[in-house]
């Protein structure tokens, strides 16, 4: 359960205060970490020293400890010396391979417990109950936070994001999929939604720096119970797709704004095709040359204002009017006109999601 590296660098900073060498096996007398060459020489003392009824002993000048987790032993201990001294520091070295050990149980506990209330995978009564034992309040308002990153199983960028909130002992850091990584959050009573845009921000911005890996990162809403927190994941999972179908340019998405995205996210796909046929019958925006989608949306940029437009894309008041009317008669609908342009508008972000959530089937 506790990786080498921890039992390495564990036994490594016992020695430095204590100058005794120790090593710590597996009960097959595999050797897992130690502070001294040739430890492989002592397998069969460990294999012996297993199936004795001892829980400590000097065997050829070491004393060997047993560590147990509930009753059950997991890993034997080797304290370089006989004196007793040697058998102090042994003995406390196993006390905290022992608590590393009730500590790593806890925190796997408690990762399954999110992971499983993450995906509703819980009754009502089994979240209170596990989150009671657990010593996980319950009515603390938590948002979460959905970071996707460029690259499958980015351990850099999981421990990046585990390092930055390594002192919020209520916040939790999980993963239930290769690509994402999810932060429960605490929301402080004074918290507000441009504190968490400014935290999403923060976290950004160090994995760039940090773990050097491009990410995109959403949140939900505050939730103020426990049993919500699933509610406030589903939020960011939408903000996370809807920011990729809509806000392309944005790396941070709320799900409090998402503003029509989050209105067209949820239409029904043969509901979509149905519009886009209403309103340009065989024809689909996405057809249109670059030149003319380049107009169009200079032209929304610009709340409809023909000399704004033709200013910033370089061209004569009367070739905009020329290419407008061009697409009015293709299409039926003249941008000019108010209620015609949010149609547009609409249909644009409706054939954005339908090729989003199209490409999503393969």
């Amino acid at each position: 359960m506790i990786s080498n590296q921890i039992l390495q660098s564990t036994i490594e900073g016992l020695k430095e205060i204590t100058r005794i060498d120790l090593c710590i096996c597996d009960t097959e007398g595999k050797v897992l970490a130690s502070t001294f060459p040739d430890a492989e020489e002592y397998e069969s003392s460990i294999l012996s020293f297993v199936d004795s009824p001892a829980d400590s002993q000097v065997i050829q000048g070491y004393q060997f400890f047993k560590v147990f987790d509930e009753h059950q032993l997991e890993y034997i201990l080797l304290a370089r010396g006989g004196s007793d001294d040697v058998y102090m520091v042994g003995k406390l070295a196993a006390f905290q391979v022992q608590n590393l050990l009730v500590a790593y149980k806890e925190r796997f506990d408690k990762d399954n417990f999110i992971k499983n209330l993450l995906l509703d995978n819980l009754l009502l009564v089994d979240i209170y109950n596990r989150a009671k034992k657990l010593h996980i309040e319950t009515s603390v308002k938590r948002v979460v936070f959905l970071i996707e990153t460029k690259h499958e199983k980015d351990v850099n960028a999981l421990e990046t994001v585990r390092s930055l909130f390594a002192t919020r002992t209520k916040d939790f850091i999980t993963a239930v999929d290769e690509k994402n990584i999810i932060l429960v959050k605490e929301v402080k009573p004074n918290e507000t939604y441009e504190d968490l845009e400014k935290t999403a921000n923060m976290i950004l911005d160090m994995l760039n720096t940090e773990a050097m890996t491009k990410v995109h990162v959403s949140f939900g809403t505050i939730v103020g119970d426990i049993k919500e927190v699933s509610r406030s994941y589903k939020e960011a999972k939408m903000a996370l797709d809807v920011g990729k179908i809509f806000y392309s340019g944005k790396n941070v998405i709320a799900y409090s704004n998402l503003g029509i995205g989050r209105l067209i996210y949820q239409l029904p796909l043969p509901l979509c095709r149905m519009f886009i046929k209403e309103i340009f019958e065989n024809h689909s925006p996405d057809e249109f040359d670059e030149e003319t989608l380049t107009t169009i949306n200079k032209f929304f940029e610009n709340s409809l204002n023909v000399s704004e437009t033709s200013r910033q894309l370089y061209i004569h008041r009367n070739t905009l009017v020329y290419r407008l009317d061009k697409l009015q008669k293709s299409t039926g609908l003249d941008l000019r006109v108010f209620e015609d342009a949010i149609t547009f508008k609409i249909a644009l972000m409706v054939v954005k999601y339908m090729n989003y959530m199209e490409n999503q089937d393969f």
